[in-house]
């Protein structure tokens, strides 16, 4: 049985060594290179005495951070990836939590790490990558490693404002990879174009498929994001033909016409996850691409990743939610209500080998989301408690709600934010939107992009909506917030309404 995700790396190099593996905009790695460099860093880290410890990389988006990662996991340690975009005060956060004894850098990022509040010895990737490797030692390693041995900690939001690092091991990776490839139907001929940072694990879809299949990943440059022709004219010219993006950056492209421009020509395989996918924007992306197979992803960091998955195989009617489906393969989930009763609607918990270890050095945190199997009293199980609110329909599918932390009390009345964006995403003009609730204020906030009119919009939604559900305040953006993964950011918006509240007060 495979217990170690370097297997699919060992397996492949023999099968293609020259074909590449991982590249960017300008350089390019081999999986034989990529193979070579991994088994020097492993040896590097063993040369040190560093085994079964956090190991930080902290490097620009390249190929060779890639690399670096793999080459930490060689040398039997777990990487925690880190990035110059990250404020300074939040890496410090996530070296207070680690106590790393080192941290692996590019050029750039090395004059950097001194500036940081870590013992960490910093090392340039230049420096370890071309080592002779240990063969004896590296053996030794990977004859003791077991598939419940960590490989990465990847760090989350906090509700305290102190980040938390989600544990996971090579089980639940492992048995992702095998369940998401047998979604999305990965081969050899696979060419995934990247758009997420490389320190969420939203790249575990890109990463470790590629190495299982031989495949190829294209790291696209962030800065083509914000020009959407010319990232539908990367994604043909390197003739990409999977991703698996976050709404926003789908949205982006189909929401600024670029449709009526240039289409992606090669993409089959579309996967979108981390927000609800407007309706009328999808069926924008299905009416361009109708032979192209479009899923829906669901899960949490906690669950490795994804979890659940939905072929959005039709167009959907206004109103309509795009269901999250159905969990993979070795997953359960369970929908608890306020009672731990299962229930056709209430919190969505997952129980399997998709659940991760656990928040590094947080006990606490750790205690409160993953927990005891309430319908199971007979013997350890822990389930994870994700905090969305899902429910079934009428064809047993499953349905994303909202958020609990989404759902407010407001005038009486108990509120899903999520159904006001609904209804706002509906409307003609509304590229995307957000809603928020400040208790201070006892609002609902309503940011929005678009060209519709404020008092227009309104309108509409008294059409829609109950009265308690109009929004107090709309306040019209020229582009929204999103946090680095890709996601609206809510909490900035908040933040942002009660200091310009503050301000006029």
């Amino acid at each position: 049985m495979q217990n170690h995700v370097l297997d699919y790396l060992d397996n492949i190099v023999g099968h293609c060594p020259d074909k590449v593996a991982f590249a960017n905009d300008k350089e390019a790695l081999t999986f034989s290179q990529v193979y070579e460099q991994t088994r020097s860093i492993g040896t590097y880290l063993h040369s040190l005495g560093i085994y079964k410890e956090p190991v930080i990389v902290f490097m620009n988006k390249h190929p060779k951070t890639v690399t670096a990662f793999f080459g930490v996991i060689e040398g039997g340690c777990f990487y925690v990836p880190i990035d110059e975009q990250m404020p300074a005060a939040r890496i410090n956060l996530i070296l207070e939590n680690v106590k790393p004894r080192l941290m692996i850098c590019d050029d750039k990022t090395i004059k950097m790490a001194e500036k940081f509040e870590t013992d960490a010895k910093a090392v340039c990737y230049e420096d370890i990558a071309y080592l002779p490797a240990d063969e004896t030692a590296l053996q030794a390693i990977r004859d003791k490693a077991i598939d419940t041995d960590p490989i990465y900690i990847v760090f989350t939001s906090g509700s305290t404002g102190v980040p938390k690092g989600v544990a996971a091991c090579h089980r639940s990776v492992l048995d992702y990879i095998e369940q998401l490839s047998e979604v999305l139907k990965f081969d050899e001929n696979t060419v995934f174009g990247n758009q997420t940072p490389l320190y969420f694990d939203a790249c575990l879809k890109e990463l470790y498929p590629t190495l299982k299949f031989g495949a190829t990943t294209y790291l696209i440059p962030k800065g083509l994001f914000m020009m959407p022709i010319k990232l539908v004219e990367f994604l043909n010219e390197k003739k990409i033909n999977t991703v698996c993006w976050v709404v926003s950056a789908l949205t982006m492209i189909s929401g600024l016409q670029t449709f009526d421009t240039v289409i992606p020509k090669y993409l089959k395989t579309v996967a979108f996850g981390s927000e609800v996918f407007p309706v009328k924007q999808f069926n924008l992306w299905k009416k361009t691409l109708p032979e192209t197979d479009f899923v829906n992803l669901y899960g949490p960091t906690e669950g490795t990743g994804m979890c659940c998955y939905y072929r959005a195989d039709r167009f959907f009617e206004e109103g309509e939610s795009i269901p999250i489906g159905r969990p993979f393969k070795n997953t359960e989930i369970l929908l608890l209500d306020e009672n731990n009763k299962l229930a056709t609607a209430g919190e969505l918990c997952i129980r399997g080998t998709s659940v991760t270890l656990g928040y590094y050095n947080n006990p606490e945190k750790t205690s409160e989301s993953f927990v005891q199997n309430p319908l199971n009293t007979a013997y350890p199980e822990l389930i994870y408690r994700t905090g969305d609110i899902a429910s079934y329909n009428e064809k047993g599918e499953l349905v994303f709600v909202s958020r609990k932390d989404y759902q407010v009390k407001h005038m009486g009345h108990r509120i899903e934010l999520g159904e006001i964006e609904a209804n706002v995403n509906m409307l003609d003009g509304i590229k995307t939107c957000a809603c928020v609730y400040s208790k201070t204020d006892e609002k609902i906030v309503l940011y929005y992009v678009g060209e519709k009119e404020k008092a227009i919009l309104i309108k509409q939604l008294r059409e829609k909506l109950p009265r308690y559900m109009i929004p107090n305040e709309t306040v019209q953006l020229e582009t929204m917030l999103f946090t680095p993964n890709g996601k609206i950011d809510r909490k900035g918006l908040l933040a942002l309404y009660e200091k310009e509240t503050c301000m006029t007060q």
